[in-house]
């Protein structure tokens, strides 16, 4: 599949194992998502602390709300302007949030209003930044060097957030939300300080016309609409964690209550699936298949039929299934994530990636709920096996697409 509008090549960059500047961008990266995921667990305590646990679950949430409204708002801003400019912009807005939550907890006690100011602006700043951050990587490296680059970042990121999280817990229960918002701060200066200094992008990727937002909203629903090979992507990785997410965020927890497991069970299979996308995602780094859509569609089905495996069997089955569905998700969105960047045109590619984002906000709550509903309403095996079937057949469109089947990023795609 050919883009419709070529990136310009302002400086040609080196082969990524070499590209030491990208390298510490992934570095950079990764700090400062181990910084969001200690806030987080800073952002939950502290809500729990003040609040009732509906209110603490309100504070933790309310920034999916103004996420989910703005972020085609984001897009079409990340194909307009200059990504980099948003990016920086946006990460010293969240500075500037952090050290006001931190100033303000230092002359008042915590309140569910300045947890809630946090939370909605964080959201906010996502909307913008994100769908911008999601270009950077076609604006860096060959489209034949994305899936090294999204291994990379993939695993970094998922380690960062691991010792993120690791580490949360004890930051607030000795320095509290004020030590805790601080450290995030630091990490989102040195992000700002990277991207202002040394964040330059080698390709100038192709600009959308200045026009009136919704028109632009409406434009890149009328581009979705024209381009089928898009438009299987945008909807394969817009339900890639709405099987999955409901499978392992709810079913895990009511298999190991139903078989009498405990609490670490859910802790170890939890611990599988972080290890094995972890795996997945360096295992393409390592063994790189020479058509990446194909391949990553493929571990999907597998994935599904992980999902189907979680609800039956003893604990070790379900521990060995966790590990493979982890192992295919880091593997798939590594595949398909550079797959997206490379053959999505590229005036629209800041749009096309809000909408993949957008699933998770707004249809993954009902996902939720449809899950445990059918868990309650019928024996535990059937929303695995519904959830599980459903990703497996969702599968079927793009693996019976010639142009996926064949298309490989190792040399120029063709329409």
């Amino acid at each position: 599949m050919a883009t419709l509008s070529e990136p310009t090549v302002l400086l040609t960059p080196p082969e990524f194992r070499r590209d030491h500047r990208v390298h510490a961008w992934i570095g950079v990266k990764a700090l400062s998502d181990a910084g969001d995921a200690l806030w987080t667990i800073a952002l939950a305590w502290t809500a729990v602390q003040i609040a009732s646990p509906a209110v603490a679950g309100l504070i933790v949430a309310a920034g999916t709300i103004p996420r989910a409204a703005i972020l085609l708002f984001g897009g079409v801003i990340a194909d307009r302007a200059d990504a980099r400019r948003i990016m920086l912009f946006f990460t010293i807005l969240r500075v500037g949030v952090l050290v006001t939550v931190a100033v303000w907890v230092l002359t008042t006690p915590p309140s569910v209003a300045i947890l809630l100011f946090a939370a909605i602006a964080f959201g906010v700043c996502d909307a913008f930044y994100e769908p911008s951050a999601g270009t950077i990587a076609r604006q860096l490296v060959r489209p034949e060097d994305l899936p090294s680059y999204g291994a990379a970042a993939q695993t970094a990121s998922r380690l960062g957030t691991m010792g993120g999280a690791a580490i949360g817990g004890i930051i607030v229960a000795h320095a509290g939300l004020v030590g805790s918002a601080s450290l995030n701060a630091l990490t989102f200066a040195l992000v700002a300080a990277f991207i202002a200094i040394w964040l330059r992008p080698r390709f100038r990727l192709a600009r959308a016309d200045k026009e009136p937002a919704l028109r632009g909203i409406a434009r890149g629903f009328a581009h979705l609409s024209a381009n089928p090979t898009t438009r299987t992507l945008v909807i394969a990785l817009s339900g890639l964690n709405l099987a999955v997410g409901p499978a392992v965020g709810i079913g895990l927890a009511l298999r190991a209550h139903a078989e009498g497991w405990g609490a670490q069970a859910v802790g170890l299979f939890e611990a599988l699936l972080g290890l094995g996308a972890a795996i997945g995602a360096v295992s393409v780094a390592k063994w790189r298949p020479r058509h990446e859509a194909r391949a990553g569609f493929w571990a999907l089905v597998v994935q599904g039929a992980g999902i189907v495996a979680l609800g039956f069997g003893p604990a070790w089955t379900v521990a060995t299934a966790a590990f493979a569905i982890g192992a295919t998700a880091g593997y798939a969105s590594v595949l398909l994530s550079a797959t997206f960047s490379a053959t999505v045109d590229t005036a629209y590619l800041g749009r096309m990636g809000s909408l993949t984002r957008l699933g998770d906000d707004c249809l993954m709550p009902l996902a939720m709920a449809g899950f445990g509903a059918l868990a309650s309403l019928s024996s535990l095996w059937v929303p695995f096996t519904l959830f599980g079937g459903a990703m497996m057949a969702l599968m079927i469109l793009p693996l019976s697409n010639r142009t996926f089947r064949t298309m490989s990023l190792r040399s120029a795609p063709a329409e």
